[in-house]
């Protein structure tokens, strides 16, 4: 006889986690999971352009607009100066007459602008929703997990934290507090040195690839050197002995965009043009930058770009907003840019800063109206402020 029995409900409660990936409900201290309030324009709008101008007009020097490097050229075009994120970051902080900063970049920039910029001036991010996936890739707990984990190894008095610009500031904040720096793409080879000099190890975070690629291809250390840990596995899926052995720990996060670029797209581009020069990021992987003909930061990237001579050809690996921009611009002086991957790939979170969230942003600040303001906690920023200012001391 079979016996049907009625399924009882389970008592299943889910995680914080699982409702942020569901989208139903939001992370404060996270770059995702947000929402950006206000009625937008319509993306179609044709007077969108005149709106933005008509806005900036009406603000005139109260409002300074930055545009990072991988912003789409519709927002560009009203941004008042551009670049990578610190040098935004500290152009905004020279106008300390500019009452709104408004940041066409994404959480974790316009977090640095507030911390570097005074208590009367007011940053804005027009969609609340760009972030980065690689700063959410380490939260304040989870680092402070791992330093409860090299503490225990007995390594952590040995261990100087150095946090990547494209963090958050709660990991700025641990890295001030802890002894640490924060480097960008530039000078990521002196903040090392400057940490080895300090210490005998390094804590590395957020992008696995920059530390790495930094540490060997920069230091002379060995791939041996460097252990990755990982804040998902117990211990960072590392065994004391491997945390004490280590001179470089990587924490497991990326670029998603960068992290896109492989070996196989750079034979790619050899074979389809002959004496091409390879020029890559370097929060590509390492065996992309061992390949490269050239490695460097964006501004590095450009600066490049504009010593080449004449006829020559070059394949980009960073975002495509970029390298399209870029192609435009020297294609009069005959030199061949093209982007590294065949696949297409923009900055996603990025790419939410959209002329229709920018005006949207505009018209309210025109208005009388501030909208996503980014603030950064006094506590938090104190101690970030201390990570920045030992970068800017570097020799």
């Amino acid at each position: 006889m079979r016996v049907v029995t009625t399924a009882q409900p389970l008592d299943v409660q889910p995680t914080p986690l699982a409702l942020l990936l569901l989208g139903r409900e939001a992370d404060p201290r996270s770059e995702r999971g947000v929402e950006c309030p206000g009625d937008l324009p319509a993306p179609s709008d044709p007077d969108l352009v005149e709106r933005a101008r008509a806005a900036k007009a009406k603000l005139g020097e109260r409002v300074f607009v930055l545009g990072h490097h991988y912003q789409r050229d519709e927002v560009i075009e009203f941004a008042d100066v551009t670049g990578d994120s610190f040098k935004l970051a500290r152009d905004a902080a020279a106008r300390p007459d500019a009452e709104y900063i408004v940041f066409c970049g994404v959480h974790f920039m316009a977090e640095s602008a507030d911390i570097l910029t005074g208590d009367d001036q007011q940053v804005i991010l027009p969609d609340l929703a760009a972030g980065c996936s690689m700063a959410d890739m380490a939260t304040a707990e989870q680092v402070a997990e791992c330093w409860d984990v090299l503490t225990g190894a007995g390594i952590a008095e040995a261990t100087v934290p150095v946090s990547y610009m494209n963090s958050s500031a709660d990991i700025k904040a641990f890295t001030g507090r802890h002894g640490g720096t924060i480097c960008t793409s530039s000078n990521a080879k002196r903040a090392l040195e400057w940490a080895f000099g300090e210490g005998e190890k390094v804590l590395f975070l957020p992008d696995q690839h920059l530390g790495r690629n930094t540490a060997v291809r920069d230091l002379g250390m060995s791939l041996d050197d460097c252990v990755v840990y990982n804040p998902h596995k117990p211990n960072g899926g590392l065994t004391a002995d491997e945390l004490r052995g280590a001179k470089m720990i990587l924490w497991r996060g990326h670029c998603s965009v960068h992290g896109r670029f492989s070996l196989e797209s750079v034979e790619d581009v050899r074979a389809r043009i002959p004496g091409v020069n390879v020029l890559v990021h370097p929060e590509c992987k390492h065996e992309v930058v061992a390949a490269a003909d050239h490695v460097g930061s964006t501004e590095h990237i450009i600066k490049a770009l504009e010593a080449a001579p004449a006829g020559s050809k070059w394949a980009i690996g960073t975002e495509l907003n970029l390298v399209r921009r870029l192609a435009n611009r020297f294609a009069a002086e005959d030199k061949e840019i093209v982007f590294l991957d065949k696949t297409v790939c923009f900055c996603s979170t990025m790419n939410r800063i959209d002329l229709p969230h920018l005006v949207w942003a505009l018209e309210s600040l025109a208005d009388g109206k501030v909208v996503n303001r980014i603030r950064v906690d006094a506590e938090t920023e104190h101690f970030a402020k201390l990570a920045l200012e030992r970068m800017l001391a570097l020799p």
